[in-house]
């Protein structure tokens, strides 16, 4: 299906002109202040264009002219599509040769999430489950946070920063909207304030431009810094649903430009597009399957009967049951879930990289802090004492997880919670509410203070008040048993039986 048509800035004033007014804006807008630039870089067309042309008007700038910095900042979120992580990493390198050779005072850098925001300590280590649109958990803390975090950072030193974005009119009606509401508050020209740091200006330099516009001036002028945007034309040609990107003739004709790389784990939208495509049109890139059937094993509505909530528990985030039409609001990722999610992460990272290209055998679809502080999440917050993301990590890899035993710190083994759970017999609840206790103790046990132990025990007493979903659902007929209430939230509130878990 053809979308709208689009309105070209080259055909309407002609190409030379518009780089050429382009080209003279970028160096006045530089030259005005002492006011930091800092380009958003995602390695897509619009970035690089974005890039592109900011790079060569101030390389034309005489070398004294050339003083304050611009930053090229590029946010992975440790889940981007594999394909595009690299050609980011290697475009980020090639760029900081070629400033320094070049002279100029671009500066690359590559943010990334905090260990504890990452996607897999949320969703293996503290069990939120697989983002959705009304739990979506997954973009403030991976890839809002990291960008702001550097960018207000410059703001604390210099006062200000200019914040240079690829962002289109022609995007998206609702990009449309954004950018044209901004134009009524600029206190500069072409600058727009932001809305959500302070002394942050925002700068959009090829708003204008038509997706046919990017392609026409990627592969028009040559890449400053050495990349091949052919290359670039020819990554979003495999991700294209077709597989192609016809040759442009007329305004009726659709560029292949419209395909959109990301989070390859997004649940967010129902089917990952850009990998299906890359997978079915290129056999180099067939590696990526295991991950793909991942995405798709993630995906809740893939089983739109019973979603996810056969893999999550009962209760809440924090022990609570929380009842809306007589069912209990599903909470996180149950253990045995995420121990799940985290032997089929392991075994789609040693199948792509038994699958996939010499550049692929060090691919970490997981990293190593990760791992350890899944592993802390599990064994002292949620008193998996078990320890089982060793054991799991060695079934998968064939080698030893690098990490202390954590029997060592314990004072218990493996075997004496076999011996608990067959003293416990069929009541899991049992076992799990003792377990709990004596990791409660556990944690304070080298403490000279145990201020909160006994409230942190009433709390684990109440999380095993019921030993299965089925009570939990004959006890909400009641509503009582001993005063303790189960909390019946407003409809309005309740997103229909789902998020948030806490």
């Amino acid at each position: 299906m053809s979308g709208p048509i689009q309105k070209s800035i080259f055909a309407e004033h002609g190409f030379k002109t518009v780089i050429t007014h382009l080209n003279q804006e970028i160096q006045s807008l530089y030259l005005a202040d002492d006011t930091p630039w800092i380009v958003g870089y995602s390695g897509g067309k619009d970035s690089s264009a974005t890039l592109q042309v900011t790079w060569k008007a101030i390389a034309s700038l005489p070398k004294e002219k050339r003083t304050k910095p611009i930053y090229v900042v590029s946010t992975d979120t440790l889940v981007e599509n594999p394909v595009v992580a690299m050609w980011v990493g290697l475009s980020l390198d090639r760029m900081a040769k070629a400033a320094e050779s070049q002279d100029l005072p671009i500066k690359p850098k590559r943010l990334y999430p905090r260990v504890e925001d990452s996607f897999w300590v949320n969703l293996i280590g503290k069990g939120y489950p697989a983002p959705r649109h009304k739990f979506r958990w997954c973009t403030e803390r991976l890839k809002i946070k990291p960008s702001n975090t550097f960018i207000m950072s410059v703001v604390k030193q210099s006062r200000e920063a200019i914040l240079l974005l690829g962002a289109r009119k022609q995007e998206s009606q609702a990009r449309a909207k954004v950018l044209q509401q901004n134009e009524k508050f600029r206190a500069r020209d072409r600058l727009s304030p932001n809305s959500t740091m302070p002394g942050c200006m925002v700068y959009t330099p090829i708003e204008d431009w038509s997706n046919d516009d990017v392609w026409t001036y990627l592969t028009s002028d040559e890449n400053p810094w050495g990349h091949d945007n052919k290359d670039l034309l020819g990554m979003y040609a495999g991700a294209s649903a077709d597989g192609e990107c016809p040759l442009v003739v007329d305004t009726t004709t659709r560029s292949c430009g419209d395909s959109r790389f990301g989070c390859w784990v997004c649940t967010l939208v129902e089917e990952d597009k850009s990998m299906t495509a890359m997978v079915r049109n290129d056999h180099e890139k067939r590696w990526m399957k295991p991950m793909l059937d991942l995405r798709n094993a993630l995906d809740f509505r893939k089983n739109p009967e019973q979603k996810d909530h056969h893999l999550r528990d009962y209760r809440r985030m924090g022990g609570n049951v929380t009842m809306l039409n007589g069912e209990p609001v599903p909470g996180p990722y149950t253990q045995s879930s995420r121990e799940n999610w985290l032997r089929l992460l392991l075994i789609a990272q040693s199948e792509a990289r038994r699958l996939g290209p010499p550049e692929i055998q060090e691919l970490e679809l997981i990293t190593l802090p990760e791992l350890h502080e899944i592993r802390r999440i599990w064994v002292t917050e949620k008193h998996e004492l078990e320890d089982n993301l060793p054991v799991i990590y060695k079934q998968i890899t064939k080698t030893d997880f690098p990490g202390i035993k954590m029997d060592d710190s314990l004072g218990l083994k493996a075997e004496d919670f076999n011996t608990l759970r067959e003293s416990c017999g069929v009541d899991k609840n049992r076992y799990e509410l003792i377990r709990d206790l004596i990791g409660a103790e556990n944690n304070v046990r080298h403490s000279a203070r145990r201020t909160g132990l006994m409230e942190e025990f009433d709390d684990i007493m109440k999380r095993h008040l019921f030993g299965s979903r089925e009570e939990a659902k004959e006890f909400y007929l009641s509503h009582e048993l001993g005063g303790f209430k189960v909390e019946e939230p407003a409809i309005e509130n309740s997103e229909s039986n789902e998020e948030p878990i806490a």
